[in-house]
């Protein structure tokens, strides 16, 4: 499909190309943009057709479109999701003097419902770490073929935070033995270092052996010192752990072990950031391990703590005894 530079497509595209080029965007991030401008482009097509500059766009223009993405059965996420691109795709007009100014500031937010995740005690993740020495039966095959592995996967999502994209994205490079810490490519390439546990050292010490021995066998020496950290079981393609298998693996040993079926890598990080905040770790600090942007996405993981909050208040003020 032919685009010129002034058609709503057309323009789309150019920001899709400079999210992609100039401001080095994750794979993920350019996809979710691309749906999100390209169906608003398609939108101004339809209503307001395709001779119709951007400039003629209004925040009401804005509204509508969310309006008919609730009538095709979108969530308030999804829709705030929606605004969030187009936001950014009429703040690049405004910069490239396309637009005067930007008309989806002018369109609040939909407020989406907080749905807390549902986080295994401190406990809990303490018996499965400790019990992975002795693969259950009903764990997948491939878990239960390395379970060294695994439990380095555990270690470093609860040990670490960090993100399973981040995890998978791990080099042999990325662990600093000296500084006791990993490094961490986030979210728009951003890297972050973060103290590597003792736990966690200590599983890695166990399976990075394994590791190397499995690469030597398989013909594949050459990714020893300078491959992925974590290898997929049969040491196909260029060995790398996929987030997928990741996925697979604590889904399996987390039933296995008793917890909740909807227990997946991204819970472990949420236990990450509750467990700290429960002992006492400032919000600031959490941020900066997590990696977030903003402190008010970190906030969140106080309103999982409400029930302890309100039994030190019980337990300590006068007025309430």
């Amino acid at each position: 499909m032919k685009t010129d530079n002034f058609s709503f497509d057309g323009l789309a595209e150019g920001f899709l190309a400079m999210l992609a080029n100039e401001r080095g965007a994750s794979e993920h991030t350019v996809r979710a943009y691309a749906r999100e401008v390209r169906g608003f482009a398609a939108y101004l097509n339809e209503t307001l057709g395709k001779d119709v500059r951007i400039a003629a766009v209004e925040h009401l223009h804005i509204r509508a479109y969310l309006g008919v993405l609730y009538e095709r059965g979108l969530t308030k996420a999804s829709a705030a999701r929606a605004l969030a691109a187009i936001r950014s795709w009429f703040k690049w007009l405004a910069k490239e003097g396309k637009v005067a100014q930007n008309p989806a500031l002018l369109v609040s937010t939909p407020k989406r419902p907080l749905h807390l995740p549902r986080v295994p005690s401190m406990e809990e993740v303490n018996r499965v770490l400790d019990s992975l020495e002795k693969p259950g039966k009903q764990e997948a095959a491939e878990a239960a073929a390395w379970p060294e592995r695994d439990r380095v996967i555990f270690e470093l999502l609860y040990g670490c935070g960090i993100r399973n994209s981040e995890l998978v994205g791990l080099n042999m490079g990325s662990v600093k033995w000296r500084d006791d810490a990993v490094l961490v490519r986030g979210k728009g390439k951003k890297e972050r270092l973060v103290p590597l546990g003792d736990e966690a050292a200590a599983a890695l010490r166990i399976y990075l052996p394994l590791r190397e021995a499995k690469l030597i066998a398989a013909g594949k020496g050459g990714l020893v010192h300078d491959g992925p950290l974590l290898t997929n079981l049969r040491m196909r393609g260029d060995c790398r752990l996929t987030t997928r298998s990741v996925g697979r693996i604590v889904k399996a040993i987390a039933l296995s072990r008793g917890l909740a079926a909807d227990v997946h890598p991204h819970t472990l990080r949420h236990a990450f950031g509750t467990h700290m905040l429960e002992e006492g770790a400032d919000l600031r600090s959490i941020q900066e391990m997590l990696g977030h942007e903003r402190l008010s996405t970190t906030q969140r993981y106080t309103q999982l703590t409400v029930g302890q909050v309100q039994r030190v208040y019980d337990e300590t003020h006068p007025r309430a005894k």
